[in-house]
């Protein structure tokens, strides 16, 4: 039962912020805030994790790969297509949920539990419409747009590291990244990222909005949001995969 009542909440949450702005101007800062706040603010661990995440992938899959039999440009598509598929919209927005996700829930738990969402409220501002929308607005505009830079950095490492390790050379491993490219990987990833984007933003906004006490259950909520997120994530990843591909 408290599954569907939870459920139902965050229903209403997310019903709750189709209304119209009371302050399109004041609206329209708020996203600009929020899509600095979480895309600036996450592309260095992206930019970070991308880079050894593709060099760790290229260096691995040459080592399972020493065959004489295996062309040498299979490294390169094996990568490519991991990075792609997985490793970027999946791996990448679990660690954007604990980073942009604590930060969402601990944000507005802090506004619960020191009664500014009450002082919004009196004002006459719909604060789901004000402070819940532009987070998740901003998240899908953003985390997108890290996905992408996530692949090109992914890839740009393994090519690094290939080189580097004398895996394969350069020119090898750029002719491998073009044969048999598939451009519906990339749609498919980019379909992930928006799913994963809505999840990141819209469940820590709701148990951070929900919060009822102090300190330690703004912490529990913070907790709680990100553990939930992450499942969401991989329970999503099965079934996008199991639909789209």
């Amino acid at each position: 039962m408290k599954f569907f009542k939870l459920f139902g909440e965050y229903i209403l949450l997310i019903k709750g912020m189709f209304t119209k702005p009371e302050n399109f101007k004041m609206y329209w800062k708020e996203l600009m805030h929020q899509c600095v706040e979480i895309g600036i603010g996450a592309l260095g661990i992206v930019a970070i994790i991308s880079v050894f995440m593709g060099a760790v992938s290229a260096v691995q899959t040459g080592y399972q790969l020493i065959s004489p039999l295996v062309p040498k440009t299979t490294i390169s598509q094996v990568v490519r297509d991991t990075v792609i598929l997985e490793f970027a919209p999946t791996l990448v927005c679990i660690v954007l949920a604990g980073v942009i996700g604590s930060k969402i829930a601990g944000e507005l738990g802090n506004m619960r539990v020191s009664e500014q969402i009450d002082a919004l409220e009196i004002m006459g501002i719909n604060t789901k419409s004000y402070l819940v929308m532009p987070k998740i607005l901003a998240a899908l505009i953003t985390i997108p747009l890290l996905v992408i830079i996530s692949m090109v950095l992914g890839i740009w490492g393994a090519r690094f590291a290939s080189s580097m390790s004398n895996i394969v050379s350069t020119d090898i491993f750029d002719k491998g990244l073009l044969e048999n490219f598939i451009p519906k990987n990339v749609t498919f990833a980019l379909a992930k990222s928006y799913t994963f984007a809505f999840i990141i933003s819209s469940i820590p906004a709701f148990y951070g909005y929900n919060v009822k006490g102090g300190a330690l259950e703004i912490g529990r909520a913070s907790t709680t949001a990100v553990i939930t997120s992450c499942i969401l994530i991989l329970f999503a990843d099965y079934i996008l995969a199991a639909i789209l591909l």
